[in-house]
Formats: C-alpha cells, sequence, structure tokens
C-alpha cells in the first residue's frame, strides 16, 4: 500500500524511464479524447467520446485544470495516461476521480503514478471539508477492464459498490404509459424550468447512495453549464407535473456516448411523496415511445445495483436487461462522520 510519505517524496519515479507527466491544458484536448477513445474501442469496439463534448469537462465552473488534471507523455510526446480530480463545491468531502490510460502503456506503472498522484491532489484539500466530516475519493471503471481491480487494491483502494448498464430492444411500440390521477407530462422549456428541474432532480436524488447536498446556486451553474452540449435536446426532456409542481423527471440524451443508434436515459427521478404510485414506470414508458417515435431501437441508462429505491427492480418491470457492469473503488482519507447518503430510512 502507499503511504502519505512515499507519494510526497517519490512521486515522480512512479514513471517509467522516459516518461513525463504535467498539468493538462485545452491544448491536450483533441489527444486526450484520442486516448479515451482508444480504451474505449480496445473494451467494447466503439469510441465514446467527442473533442465537442469532452471539452465542456474541462471548461466546467470551479475545476482548474492546473491542479486537477494531470496528463502523462510517452518519450515521443503522445498524451498515454490521464486523471482528473473532481471537488468543485462545497462540502469537499467526497471527490470523484476518473482516469484512463492507452492500452498500448499498459503495465509499465502509469496507473500506479496515476493514483499516487491524485491521492496527494486530494490531501491537499482534506482541510476545506467541514470538521469532523468524513473525506473519502471515489472512482468508477468498467468491470471489462481486468486489470483495473489488482492495481486499485495495490494502491490502497476497496470495492465498495458496483452499478449496471442496462438496456431495452424496442422491436415493436413499448406499452403505453399510464399515469397516475392528476398527473400530465410536458417537455422542458429553456429559460424558463432550469432551477424548478434541478431542483426536483436534486430531491429525486436525496436517496440515491453517495448523494452530497451541494449549494443550490453552484449546482445550477453546472448544471446549465452542460446544456450546451451540441447534442441537448430539450424535447426528450419530460416533466411529469401534477399542476405547477413537477413530481418526476426523466432527462433524456438523443444518443448514448458509445452508440448513435441508442437512446440514453441520464436522469430518471420521481420525488419521495410520488413514488409507489407508478410514476417512474410511465415517466420510462413515454421516454421509451418517444425514442421509438424517432427511430431508436434500443434504448440504454446506468444505475447503481444496490440502488436504495430499487430501481433496478423498476427497470426490469420495463423489460430492461444488464448489459454490462461497473464497479465504484473509494479511498478513505478521513475517518468521520458521512455527510453522503448510505442508507434510506
Amino acid at each position: 500500500m502507499l503511504t502519505q510519505e512515499l507519494t510526497r517524496d517519490t512521486l515522480e519515479t512512479w514513471l517509467p524511464a522516459g516518461y513525463a507527466a504535467r498539468p493538462a491544458t485545452l491544448g491536450d484536448i483533441v489527444d486526450a479524447v484520442a486516448l479515451f477513445n482508444a480504451y474505449s474501442r480496445e473494451l467494447i469496439g466503439k469510441d465514446e467520446f467527442t473533442i465537442e463534448k469532452y471539452r465542456l469537462e474541462w471548461e466546467v465552473p470551479g475545476l482548474n485544470m492546473e491542479t486537477d488534471i494531470r496528463v502523462v507523455l510517452s518519450p515521443h510526446g503522445q498524451v498515454v495516461g490521464c486523471m482528473e480530480f473532481w471537488d468543485l463545491t462545497e462540502p469537499h468531502a467526497r471527490y470523484n476521480t476518473w482516469g484512463r490510460i492507452h492500452p498500448a502503456h499498459t503495465g509499465l506503472g502509469i496507473g500506479t503514478y496515476l493514483l499516487t498522484w491524485v491521492e496527494e491532489r486530494a490531501r491537499n484539500s482534506v482541510a476545506k471539508a467541514p470538521d469532523g466530516a468524513r473525506v473519502a475519493m471515489v472512482n468508477w471503471t468498467t468491470d471489462l477492464d481486468q486489470r483495473v481491480k489488482p492495481l486499485f487494491e495495490k494502491c490502497g483502494w476497496q470495492l465498495i459498490r458496483h452499478g449496471f448498464r442496462m438496456e431495452i430492444e424496442l422491436n415493436a411500440p413499448p406499452p403505453e404509459a399510464i399515469w397516475p390521477a392528476g398527473i400530465t407530462v410536458r417537455t422542458f422549456v429553456p429559460g424558463q424550468d432550469e432551477r424548478a428541474t434541478l431542483i426536483a432532480d436534486r430531491e429525486s436524488f436525496r436517496d440515491h447512495w453517495g448523494f452530497v447536498e451541494r449549494p443550490l446556486e453552484d449546482d445550477l451553474k453546472l448544471f446549465m453549464h452542460f446544456m450546451r452540449e451540441p447534442d441537448f435536446d430539450p424535447t426528450l426532456w419530460l416533466l411529469a407535473m401534477d399542476g405547477n409542481q413537477i413530481a418526476g423527471i426523466s432527462l433524456n440524451a438523443a444518443q448514448a456516448d458509445d452508440d448513435p443508434e441508442v437512446g440514453w436515459v441520464s436522469s430518471l427521478g420521481v420525488l419521495r411523496s410520488y413514488r409507489r404510485k407508478g410514476l417512474g414506470l410511465a415517466l420510462l414508458r413515454h421516454s421509451f415511445a418517444e425514442f421509438y417515435r424517432r427511430g431508436k431501437r434500443k434504448v440504454g441508462l446506468g444505475v447503481d445495483a444496490s440502488s436504495l429505491t430499487g430501481a433496478t427492480r423498476l427497470y426490469e418491470r420495463a423489460g430492461m436487461h444488464v448489459a454490462r457492469q461497473s464497479s465504484t473503488f473509494e479511498k478513505e482519507l478521513r475517518p468521520g462522520y458521512e455527510l453522503s447518503t448510505q442508507s434510506v430510512e
């Protein structure tokens, strides 16, 4: 296991001879996306990233590329590794991390270096967390890459959870949505519905494992930032309404990142007081019907495999099946009281 002393004193020695590391810049975006897609093609045979969409990731408010993104260069100057550290807003107690290594440069110690770097970066932020709060890093990886688990375990991370990619084939028009009494559905109106939709999304996912309360205005900036995606389509954002109150949401994307032929349910949620009335199933079926109308014959989404609200059972009832599994790894940096949702009362 790596120690704090080692990460501080010998960080650069984790890189193989001839390789170098530095902070990322926007000028690296083309090479970084090429790296990410090389990794995706090795595992699933498809590209997952575009320069236009990934630029938004690196331009997100609050992200400091100088301190928060590290790239590794090969002896020929090619970007062959990348690690990102995400801690954009209060309470600064749960850090998201994400990284990739070019498949032609695995087994050289680059992964160890990047996990060492991101741990040191994270430890520099621990003091910003509330006194007494538990602080931890998390990372989501695909189970298709068998090299990942031994690497994380060597660096002191623990496997704590799984996620599913679930899909449905629409070989015929899906069953019609049956709405609970008093509920209507309409599409999102830009310039009108941003704040209310974000509040509904936050309330819907308050019972989701890992949810952390963040300042509303900070969340709103992030929410609106990603509406700049080139394929954002407000007519695919569905709001279930009880009068003027949003009761549930299905915020959809026209295509999955790895397949333009697959529709994607990005965020489906129902507020607590409207659950167990069939609203989630109605929103899902209405989304399926809209995708089918647009010519999509497959729809996918991501879900916590041990969903605290039983989302996996809902999706199975709607006809979806597990297509792929991912793993969540965590490394605790400071013990204390937990700020993120771990269970539902």
